[in-house]
């Protein structure tokens, strides 16, 4: 993987992984157009997953500086509460991390036929959003969890995990500023967990991963963390504004352009 690539590819990431069109599912569609097809695939989606979830930290600042400031008085307050709530949602993709690694690994080869379904899937999950009109709830403990489901089935390349978790809140009539909220501090403890173990892998045996130069990795790290804070600003506008059906129009288009190239090759 060139420089040039890992800089188009951290940037599609970045601007994908907030927008509900699937980080994953593009990452996929961009190495196939590029022809980015090997091993070190997946530990370049570790690496800018990591870069976006360093701009979620950015953004969230003062949210997290709050709640960290809640938890330190050790008290069962709203930073306590919120923290339970974002450790149940990690359940469903901890055990998915866990257990199936090897087959979650074994989807991402480009295969553009369960991309371009899931991205149907995607779109149809979006659509249903619309017709949710009394979204004025927290996010209780039973819905941490069903949320925290939907973040484990966006491991497939082609769900996309912030329109899946966001449009489970929002069909669970949770309220548009905080369904999004939740969604983007859900994932930063699995995503720099995951990137740790994954960088842990690299070191140990770089030659496993001969085809992603450190020059690469960092030129893709920063495509995706730039990116990443500009579309994550713009999401919680989305969101708020209830404008995810724009979104859902788009994943049926990519995902019909999928399957018909696969069909066509």
């Amino acid at each position: 993987m060139s420089w040039i690539e890992a800089l188009i590819l951290g940037i599609i990431q970045g601007l994908t992984e907030f927008l509900p069109v699937s980080s994953s599912g593009h990452l996929e569609l961009g190495s196939v157009l590029l022809g980015v097809q090997s091993e070190e695939n997946l530990l370049f989606a570790v690496i800018v997953h990591a870069a976006t979830a360093l701009s979620t930290i950015i953004v969230f600042r003062n949210d997290i500086a709050d709640i960290l400031k809640g938890l330190i008085s050790f008290k069962w307050n709203e930073s306590w509460k919120f923290a339970v709530k974002i450790i149940i949602s990690m359940i469903p993709v901890g055990i998915v991390g866990v257990f199936f690694e090897d087959q979650i690994s074994a989807l991402f080869t480009g295969n553009l036929i369960l991309v371009g379904c899931m991205l149907l899937f995607t779109a149809a999950l979006l659509f249903f959003t619309h017709f949710k009109k009394d979204n004025d709830k927290p996010v209780g403990f039973m819905h941490s969890f069903i949320i925290g489901v939907a973040q484990a089935i966006a491991v497939l390349p082609g769900i996309s995990r912030s329109g899946s978790t966001i449009a489970t809140a929002l069909l669970l009539g949770v309220e548009k500023s905080k369904a999004a909220r939740f969604s983007f501090l859900m994932v930063l403890v699995p995503i720099l967990g995951a990137s740790m173990l994954k960088l842990k892998d690299y070191f140990e045996a770089p030659t496993q991963y001969a085809g992603l130069s450190a020059t690469s990795m960092i030129v893709g790290f920063l495509a995706s963390f730039l990116s990443g804070y500009v579309a994550c600003k713009w999401m919680i506008g989305i969101v708020k504004k209830g404008k995810l059906t724009y979104f859902a129009v788009y994943c049926l288009i990519v995902g019909l352009i999928a399957i018909g190239s696969y069909l066509w090759m």
